[in-house]
């Protein structure tokens, strides 16, 4: 979709308030064209005592009351004038609003719609994407488009309307001095449509370097305990001062433009003016040319010439609308996850059986993550996996998530093909702690309450007893109510992914996952929720993924991977005494070495 067809489709719902504006343009436009009228007609047959034969001027002195009343109620074209200026600036007023009025409630869905898209994108699509560049379009690059649909748009309407308007009113009064007032607009509004595609170009280059400058201030601020651990702030301010440096080289570019547009189109302004107003001038010494016209020529002319300098600003913003729309329009015309097909979204919750059948799946550029793996788990029991990092772990967590779908081979849910059934559906089957569980900046309450909204209070407390931090949170000044920093940064490692378990737990899915969910915490605390998580056994189907063995001894079924496939499987008991990698790093673990 080109930017002016995105641009259209975002006037839906609000194209009559814009019709509205323009109508109330055409309006203040009309009124606008009478003043001078009213001021020539004055001046060459009330004051200067010319006959009132024929013309608009002649017609418009004739309508006040004739050339003799004018002239000794001077007071009526004066009052006339005044008039006529203030009700022109009330429908120029209304056109303001209605425009405004539409152009706000087209970026409020606007933003709307890409956070929901951006919602809906698949994992892949973030994974390749700046988090800075994602905020840049949706928040400056939406203003942008905002404040083009505000004013741009009813603008460029207004210019064009002004000459296939005010052109026929000035051949009526004199062609001569029409072929003169337009002698230089043709070469403004050239010189104006180079300019634009100029300062199209530029924009983009400074869109694209304050994105990029949004996005080092984005990851050094997530990242600023890394930097500060590793005393890394000169290195940091050095890395975002290289991005500061082209956006502000781009930023004086572009200004430096605009500056040259500025003083060549005020010159040419003020040349034609002066070439107007000399010319008329000689023609009234010629006799061939009345004062009055040459009022009205000079009005007319302050009239045109003003929204032709402009132009300049109009396509600046324009220009910037464009490469807005476009950046934003390559987000909108991502694919969403779900397919244009309906799927399957059973009516009943699932009772937690998976079936994997040689299951494979590559990451981008073709690297292998999963290869060929296959196994059963039936419903309410617990399968633990483990293995060295890069085995492939958390990449079946993902797939399993539908994150990411699989290449070949097939996952079923209660023998349901997992990629026939609706995300939303399948998600909402699965309870999951990550590794790095992240937490909103609200109340510890909030956080926990995030699995399943509208659950009661009795359950918030009984979860976290479960996860072995309630008399934790009670601890705190605030109990639950207490503010835990954003990304739970006022919270341990150890008490975060008791927080994320918590809230997985109150969620109560058929399913539930633990991506390495107690790494954090203490061997005593570990054995207490393992306890809490043991009287579940049989209620839930539970997958664990651990790289402390200590924690899988209670599992139904041990999945050893290496390299994306399964190279062991078994129980903790007849795994130690099996030759594999399983009984190695199980040595290695009660010997007290690292894995």
């Amino acid at each position: 979709m080109s930017p002016l067809s995105l641009l259209w489709s975002l006037m839906t719902g609000f194209r009559l308030r814009y019709a509205f504006a323009i109508t109330a343009l055409l309006v203040s436009s009309a009124i606008t064209y009478l003043v001078p009228l009213i001021g020539s007609a004055t001046i060459d047959y009330a004051l200067s005592g010319l006959s009132a034969e024929s013309g608009l001027p002649a017609w418009i002195m004739h309508t006040m009351g004739g050339a003799e009343w004018v002239a000794d109620n001077l007071w009526l074209p004066a009052s006339l004038m005044v008039i006529l200026t203030v009700l022109a600036g009330m429908f120029h007023f209304l056109k303001g609003r209605a425009a405004a009025q539409a152009s706000d409630g087209i970026a409020r869905r606007l933003k709307n719609d890409l956070y929901d898209h951006l919602q809906h994108l698949p994992a892949k699509y973030h994974d390749n994407t700046d988090t800075g560049d994602l905020i840049q379009r949706s928040t400056s690059d939406v203003e942008t488009i905002r404040l083009a649909l505000s004013n741009q748009i009813v603008e460029v309407f207004h210019a064009a309307l002004l000459m296939v308007t005010v052109l026929p009113i000035m051949v009526a009064l004199d062609v001569r001095m029409t072929l003169v007032a337009f002698a230089l607009i043709g070469p403004i509004i050239l010189y104006g449509f180079f300019y634009f595609r100029k300062v199209k170009f530029l924009f983009r280059q400074v869109d694209e370097a304050e994105g990029e400058v949004t996005h080092r201030v984005q990851e050094n601020l997530t990242g600023l305990r890394v930097v500060r651990a590793f005393a890394r702030q000169d290195f940091e301010i050095q890395r975002f001062a290289d991005p500061n440096q082209r956006y502000r080289d781009h930023s004086i570019r572009l200004i430096r433009l605009m500056a040259v547009y500025w003083s060549v189109s005020d010159f040419v302004v003020l040349l034609q003016q002066g070439l107007v107003l000399f010319t008329g001038i000689w023609f009234i010494a010629q006799g061939s040319m009345t004062v009055g016209t040459l009022f009205a020529f000079m009005m007319f002319l302050n009239i045109l010439l003003w929204p032709v300098r402009m132009m300049g600003r109009v396509l600046t913003d324009f220009g910037k609308s464009l490469v807005a729309l476009q950046r934003v329009g390559t987000i909108l015309q991502e694919s969403r996850e779900n397919p244009t097909q309906p799927l399957l979204i059973p009516q009943q919750p699932a009772r937690g059986a998976l079936s994997v059948r040689n299951l494979s799946f590559n990451h981008a550029g073709g690297i292998a993550a999963l290869n060929g793996i296959s196994f059963d788990v039936e419903p309410g029991k617990t399968l633990a996996i483990v293995g060295p990092s890069g085995a492939g772990k958390s990449t079946l967590m993902h797939l399993l998530l539908r994150l990411y779908d699989y290449d070949s081979g097939s996952i079923q849910l209660d023998a349901m093909e997992l990629n026939e059934l609706d995300r939303k559906w399948v998600r909402s089957q699965f309870s999951v702690v990550m590794q790095e569980p992240f937490l909103y900046s609200k109340t510890i309450g909030e956080n926990i309450r995030f699995g399943a909204v509208g659950r009661q209070e009795v359950d918030l407390t009984s979860v976290a007893r479960q996860a072995h931090i309630h008399d934790t949170i009670l601890g705190f000044s605030q109990g639950y109510d207490t503010l835990v920093g954003e990304r739970g940064v006022t919270l341990s490692g150890g008490q975060r992914q008791r927080v994320a378990l918590a809230r997985a737990l109150l969620r109560n899915s058929p399913v539930l996952i633990l991506d390495d969910a107690l790494s954090a915490v203490d061997a005593e605390t570990e054995n207490i929720i393992l306890k809490a998580l043991k009287e579940r056994r049989g209620q839930r189907t539970t997958l664990v993924i651990a790289h402390r063995l200590s924690t899988l001894a209670h599992a139904d079924l041990i999945l050893v991977m290496d390299h994306g496939k399964i190279v062991q499987s078994g129980t903790h008991d007849s795994l130690i005494t099996e030759q594999g990698l399983y009984q190695k790093l199980w040595q290695m673990q009660i010997s007290g070495e690292e894995i």
